[in-house]
Formats: structure tokens, C-alpha cells, sequence
């Protein structure tokens, strides 16, 4: 695999997950990407089938912009994509939000996704046996 300069590669039960930060108006120094790296690994922790993770963050050069700095993230898992955007008043604080609310909707496929997996059945099946028991 080509390693981007921007990029970073996570070792987890033998294969590698990587996280990648891009800036916009911004310049991404080494404490931002480490800390980036340290947030983004939290999450990766809780679920093993995330494949890459990609950071954007942004800052808004508008002076009437209370919360000008954007932080999104586009992380994809198992043929999908969970994407997640927040803005705040500093680069830290809007990748904590983000970060965050990340760390939610991952629990949330994962959830969704070993439920579905599972063979639970689902309302659509219980009503349509229903409605044959009934007849």
C-alpha cells in the first residue's frame, strides 16, 4: 500500500486501518495529526471491520463565522460510509465533537449491522405472520 504523506496506518489483528487528514485552509502540523490519530484509533477500537478513516478539517475565513473551524469525517466500514461533520470554535474542540459523534454512529451500524446478521427477525416478517395466522 502507497503511503500518503498525510496519511497514517493503524496495525489491528493483522491488517492495517488508515487514517488519513487533509486540511483546507489550514495547515495540518504534527500535534494535530497525532491527536487526530490518538481520537480516531478510540473508535477504531470498538469495532474491527472499519477499513480506512478520512479527516477533513477546515477553517472558515469569514469573520462573521462564530464556529469556523469544520472538522468531517468520512470513515468506511464494510461497503459503507458513515460520515460525520462538526463545527466549533477551535481545530481541538471540533475534533473532539467529531470524534464523538463518530464514536456513536460506528456503535449504531455495528449494532444494526450484528442485529441484522443475527437472523433476528425483522417487524416486516412478524406482521406478515401475523396477518397469516389471522387467516
Amino acid at each position: 500500500m502507497e503511503k500518503l504523506p498525510c496519511g497514517t496506518d493503524m496495525a489491528r489483528n493483522g491488517e492495517t486501518m488508515h487514517i488519513h487528514v487533509n486540511g483546507r485552509n489550514v495547515e495540518i502540523t504534527d500535534a494535530i495529526k497525532a491527536y487526530v490519530k490518538e481520537k480516531a484509533g478510540k473508535v477504531a477500537a470498538h469495532y474491527d471491520q472499519i477499513q480506512a478513516i478520512d479527516v477533513v478539517l477546515t477553517v472558515i475565513k469569514n469573520p462573521s463565522v462564530a464556529d469556523s473551524h469544520v472538522a468531517e469525517i468520512n470513515c468506511k466500514v464494510l461497503g459503507d460510509t458513515v460520515r460525520v461533520e462538526e463545527k466549533a470554535e477551535s481545530m481541538y474542540a471540533s475534533i473532539d465533537l467529531v470524534c464523538d459523534k463518530l464514536d456513536r454512529q460506528v456503535r449504531k451500524y455495528k449494532e444494526k449491522y450484528l442485529k441484522a446478521k443475527s437472523g433476528s427477525p425483522s417487524i416486516r416478517t412478524e406482521v406478515l405472520a401475523d396477518e397469516e395466522a389471522a387467516k
